[in-house]
Order: C-alpha cells, then sequence, then structure tokens
C-alpha cells in the first residue's frame, strides 16, 4: 500500500491519536516531554547554548521507547517529523485537562463508523477491532 501524505494537521491528528492509543505510550511521552522542556530551560537558564539539542534526547527516548515497546508501531516522528512534534504538545495539553482518553475514544468511533481520510488511519486501527 503506496503511503497516504496527509495535507493538513487536522487530517493528520486522528491517525496520530490512533498511534497513541495505549495510555502506558501517552504517559512516557507526557513524561519524556516534560523533561526535554526541563531540560531545554536549564539549557537556556545556564547559557549553555550548544547542549540545547541534548534536551530532545529525553522526550524522543521516551517517546520511542513507548512506539517499540509497549504500541509495537513505528513512531510517526519517523515519517511526519513537524506534525508529530506539534501533536505531542496538543496530546500533552489534553492530558493535562483530562481530555485526552475522551479524544482516543473519539478518534475510534470515528473511524469505526467511516468518515473520509480514513486509509492510512485505518490501518493504524485495525489491530483494536474486533
Amino acid at each position: 500500500m503506496a503511503e497516504q501524505r496527509f495535507s493538513s494537521f487536522e487530517e493528520f491528528w486522528p491517525y496520530y491519536v490512533a498511534e497513541h492509543s495505549q495510555p502506558a505510550t501517552r504517559t512516557l511521552h507526557a513524561l519524556g516531554t516534560t523533561a526535554a522542556v526541563a531540560c531545554m530551560a536549564a539549557c537556556i537558564a545556564k547559557r549553555k547554548w550548544r547542549l540545547l539539542p541534548l534536551a530532545l534526547v529525553p522526550g524522543y527516548g521516551a517517546a520511542w521507547i513507548a512506539h517499540f515497546c509497549i504500541e509495537k508501531n513505528k513512531p510517526a516522528t519517523f515519517d511526519y517529523p513537524f506534525w508529530s512534534f506539534i501533536a505531542d504538545y496538543k496530546m500533552v495539553g489534553l492530558m493535562l485537562a483530562g481530555k485526552m482518553d475522551e479524544e482516543v475514544k473519539r478518534v475510534f468511533s470515528e473511524a469505526s463508523h467511516g468518515p473520509r481520510g480514513q486509509a492510512e488511519r485505518n490501518t493504524a486501527l485495525d489491530s483494536f477491532r474486533t
């Protein structure tokens, strides 16, 4: 199957949510993102500009461990680096607001009812259908 390229973040978001369906994956993402932001803030506060790129290590490290060990899928950042970065912060924001579980249910519900643009998302969701 040829890979579908998303033309907007709105098309990408449901795919991203489906790739982060397990609560443990989302938790590791949130922990990694929080650690990355803290490392970034520390580097900036101490004016350690050369170390700034290392702030990405805890964020991506935790996320990739979650994908390979929990979700058993390829991190979306490999194919969609910019949108994945933005989606991670949206996901963490929804988690902090207590709304991410509801968003996962919404995405899976939409997928089961077949709205437009489901080709790639369905692949991610196939393993969760009964």
